[in-house]
């Protein structure tokens, strides 16, 4: 029930956030003092981060992408990727083994667009933080019943289901069955 990436992924995105970080943050001309107080994280996190041995929330990358004036693509992808449109990096697991969330890739919109894909094991759920005004979701059920709780009101969705919301409230994923829930999600900013 975790939104917190881990070590163990260091092949997929924590591999690229430190190399990232680094780069976008003298890019910025900030210095690692400076990044932590525009973001509200501390400097030993931003230090354990460039170094690669910190675990980071996906909401505390959004804070740091956006002190930076950068997105959270950029802190994730893979940097000799020549494009950003695919990215196709593992950057959320769950307490299941087959709990996981994949950023497959990303687009333009007033500010962005990601496709991602997410998998949740038997009584796996992610809770999320809320999102600044004007972010939304766009939710397509493959395989499963997903349940999506919105500001504390649950719903289930089962295959074929979908679902758009505002994401500037607390909301959470959950799979309350014994098979694995699959689903297709879209942020847009």
């Amino acid at each position: 029930m975790s939104n917190i990436l881990h070590s163990q992924e260091r092949a997929d995105v924590l591999a690229h956030v430190s190399g990232n970080l680094r780069r976008l943050r003298l890019a910025a001309g900030l210095s690692q003092t400076a990044l932590a107080e525009a973001s509200g994280l501390s400097r030993r996190m931003i230090v354990a981060l460039e170094a690669g041995e910190a675990n980071i929330s996906l909401s505390s990358l959004d804070r740091l992408a956006a002190a930076m004036s950068a997105d959270f693509v950029e802190l994730v992808r893979d940097p000799t990727r020549e494009t950003r449109a695919e990215i196709n990096a593992v950057t959320w697991r769950g307490e299941q083994p087959e709990s996981a969330a994949r950023l497959l890739c990303s687009a333009p919109a007033a500010r962005e667009a990601q496709m991602w894909l997410w998998t949740l094991g038997p009584g796996d759920s992610y809770m999320a933080e809320p999102d600044p005004d004007g972010w939304h979701e766009m939710l397509f059920v493959v395989e499963g019943t997903l349940r999506l709780t919105l500001s504390g009101v649950a719903c289930d969705y089962a295959t074929g289901g979908f679902v758009t919301y505002s994401t500037a409230q607390p909301y959470s994923y959950a799979n309350g069955a014994n098979g694995t829930v699959r689903f297709v999600r879209n942020v847009l900013t």
